[in-house]
């Protein structure tokens, strides 16, 4: 069952078991903002253990382990895959306040393709990213201080 989003009274559901559960809520909760206001969509997504989440899952294990050679080792709850004009993006979002992102055009002379990670307020950086990635830090009303990163992906998907 899909769960939509909500920006403005932000919600745990689906997220409860995460030590990091309110500002992981904001985090989703800042996502589904982005896309609402940018993009006119409305941002939903499914337990991780649904059929559909299930694909988005394993979509950004696959890209994880094909582009850098990384296995998340903390619980998915939910993830959500979608189209935005000609971009497809994907999210997993992590038991441990971690959240993953691809985002993947599908056509243009430069298609731009990237993994992003974001952090929950409070959240450790996890240790199979602590030696590869430098985060970057940004504030949010919704979800406090979020530190982030990204890779370029280099295959195709």
């Amino acid at each position: 069952m899909s769960h939509v989003v909500d920006f403005v009274d932000v919600s745990t559901e689906g997220l409860e078991s995460s030590p990091v559960v309110d500002a992981l809520a904001g985090l989703r909760a800042n996502e589904a903002r982005y896309f609402k206001n940018k993009y006119d969509h409305v941002f939903t997504t499914e337990r991780a253990d649904s059929p559909a989440g299930a694909d988005a899952v394993a979509f950004v294990a696959k890209v994880l382990a094909d582009e850098r050679d990384l296995s998340i080792g903390s619980k998915p709850l939910e993830a959500t895959a979608f189209q935005v004009e000609n971009i497809k993006m994907t999210y997993v979002f992590y038991e441990c306040g971690l959240s993953i992102n691809v985002m993947y055009t599908l056509d243009g002379e430069k298609p731009k393709r990237a993994v992003g990670f974001k952090l929950s307020d409070g959240m450790e950086i996890p240790s199979e990213l602590a030696d590869k990635f430098k985060f970057a830090r940004q504030k949010s009303k919704l979800a406090g201080e979020i530190r982030g990163t990204y890779f370029v992906i280099k295959g195709q998907y």
